[in-house]
Order: structure tokens, then C-alpha cells, then sequence
């Protein structure tokens, strides 16, 4: 069976050029709150950092008592019981400042993520499906629901969702232009295929996207790592291909994984092909990060 850690760097590569919809890295919560348990069994957890926190948070909840739209105040105590691994406390200031930010999409998106880890998977569709309602395209939360559908043992529903996008991004597009990232989207939609185990039918889509999109790394780097995981030759010149297409600063990245099928890798869910130090290993991946607060 296709290995998880790489199908998951294909997931992560279907979002390559959609920069111009995501302004912060969106990091998922599970990871963020995992880590956090794994460092305080891994080590004696110092007491004085952990009560500083603790110290900032009761500070910034001081300030919005008095302020309760104060988004500075309302971003540091999300930093904070982010840091702390306070899934629960972390919620309340996402909820405020998406609702005093709609237009910055990435606030639901972590909102979304959050009820998700917390359990209300029904809360978390909501939130996704409020942000496609208005931004079809928004990359963040199309993946976002997705994914909750295929965990949710839902696949179909996640066809049926990526289909609908594809069927309505002309028209979509020609009221807000680019709005929808076609290729993108389809090359999602082949992800569930592999996800689910219908390697042909996301063999077929790449091949579609490949002759769609001639000077497109990305169709022909996922069609190289099914064909890799199925044992065929054919993906060596694949990976070769997608070299060659591919930004300077991913060439070397689709070189190593030609060779090696087993180390686990992520690309900064933001990156554009434009964009350097998107590819990274576990050991390199980037702290959570907040968006700035409204001017």
C-alpha cells in the first residue's frame, strides 16, 4: 500500500501556487498540540516558562475584558494557549478574531482545524463550508474539508465536492477571475483517488492534467510517486521530468525523492513555484504562525 508519509507529500504538493489565497502557514492543530505532549513526556518540564505563559494569558484575558475587540490582545492570547497546548483555550480568540476579520479566510481555516482536534467535526465542516460558500477557491479550507471527509470514511462526498468546484470554476472565475485554481483542484481530486486506492483513476486524471498543463511540475511529480509506489520503471523518468519543469529550488528535493521512498517530507502548505525554502524535512517544519493583526 501506497506509504502514508508519502501520500501525504503528495497532499501537500497539490497546494504549490496558490500563494496568492494563503497569507499565513497554516499549520494543523493536531500537530502543534501533539508535539506539545510529546515534549513534556520526553523531558522534566520546567515549571517557570510553562507559569509565564500562563501569566501572558491572564494578561491578555485582562485587556479584553475591557477591550474585547482588542486583536493584538486577542492574538497573543491565541499564541499562548497555543504554546501552552490548550486546544480548548485556544478556540474563543479564534472565534472573535474571525468574526472581526471575515475577509481573512486563514482565521476560519484555524477555527475549523481547532473544533476539528477538539471533536465537533460537524462544527469544523460548518466552518469549511461557510468559507467555500463564499470563496470556492480558497485552497485552505477546500483541503480542510476534504480531508475531514475522507477521515470521516466520506470519500464520495469529497469527489462530489471537488467535481462540483470543477463543474462551476468557469463561470466561478469569470465573475472573480483566477479565483479558482483549476489545476489545483483536479490535482486534489486525484489525491482522494489515491487516497482511496484508485490509483488508475488518478493516473488517468494526472495524465489529463499533464497535456492540460504542459509546463506544470506538479501532475507529473504526483504520477511519478504513484508509479513509484507501484514498482514502476516508468516513474524514474517521471521524476526527471518534473526536475526539469520544477522551480530551481525544488529540483533538488524531486532528485532525492526519485531515490529514496522512505523519509517522511512536507512543503510549506503556501508555497508558490516562486517561492524558495518550501521544502522541508520533519525535522525543519516551521512553528505555528498567526496572521497579522487588521490595520
Amino acid at each position: 500500500m501506497f506509504d502514508k508519509r508519502k501520500r501525504w507529500f503528495i497532499n501537500i504538493i497539490l497546494l504549490l501556487a496558490v500563494a496568492a489565497f494563503v497569507s499565513i502557514v497554516v499549520i494543523p492543530f493536531g500537530s502543534v498540540f501533539q508535539q506539545r505532549r510529546t515534549d513534556q513526556a520526553a523531558s522534566t518540564v520546567n515549571a517557570a516558562p510553562e507559569n509565564d505563559l500562563e501569566a501572558q494569558a491572564r494578561g491578555y484575558e485582562l485587556v479584553l475584558e475591557r477591550e474585547p475587540d482588542n486583536q493584538t490582545a486577542l492574538q497573543g492570547l491565541l499564541q499562548t494557549q497555543i504554546q501552552l497546548g490548550n486546544l480548548e483555550g485556544a478556540i474563543p480568540p479564534l472565534e472573535k478574531l474571525a468574526e472581526l476579520n471575515p475577509e481573512q479566510t486563514e482565521y476560519q481555516v484555524l477555527l475549523a482545524q481547532a473544533r476539528q482536534q477538539s471533536g465537533d467535526t460537524d462544527g469544523a465542516a460548518q466552518v469549511y463550508r461557510d468559507v467555500l460558500s463564499s470563496s470556492p477557491g480558497d485552497m485552505n479550507a477546500l483541503q480542510g474539508l476534504v480531508a475531514l471527509l475522507v477521515q470521516e470514511g466520506r470519500p464520495q462526498a469529497a469527489v462530489g465536492l471537488l467535481q462540483e468546484t470543477l463543474q462551476t470554476a468557469d463561470d466561478t472565475n469569470l465573475v472573480q477571475p483566477d479565483s479558482i485554481d483549476v489545476a489545483a483542484v483536479e490535482l486534489l481530486l486525484g489525491q482522494v483517488y489515491v487516497e482511496t486506492g484508485q490509483d488508475e483513476d488518478a493516473l488517468a486524471l494526472y495524465d489529463e492534467a499533464i497535456a492540460n498543463y504542459p509546463d506544470d511540475f506538479r501532475p507529473v511529480l504526483s504520477k511519478a510517486l504513484v508509479l513509484q509506489s507501484q514498482g514502476e520503471t516508468e516513474a524514474q523518468q517521471l521524476f526527471s521530468q518534473a526536475a526539469e519543469l520544477a522551480p530551481a529550488e525544488y529540483k533538488d528535493e524531486i532528485n532525492r525523492l526519485a531515490t529514496e521512498s522512505d523519509e517522511a517530507v512536507t512543503v510549506s502548505p503556501d508555497a508558490s513555484p516562486e517561492d524558495s525554502d518550501a521544502v522541508a524535512t520533519d525535522d525543519e517544519a516551521a512553528a505555528p504562525a498567526t496572521p497579522a493583526p487588521a490595520e
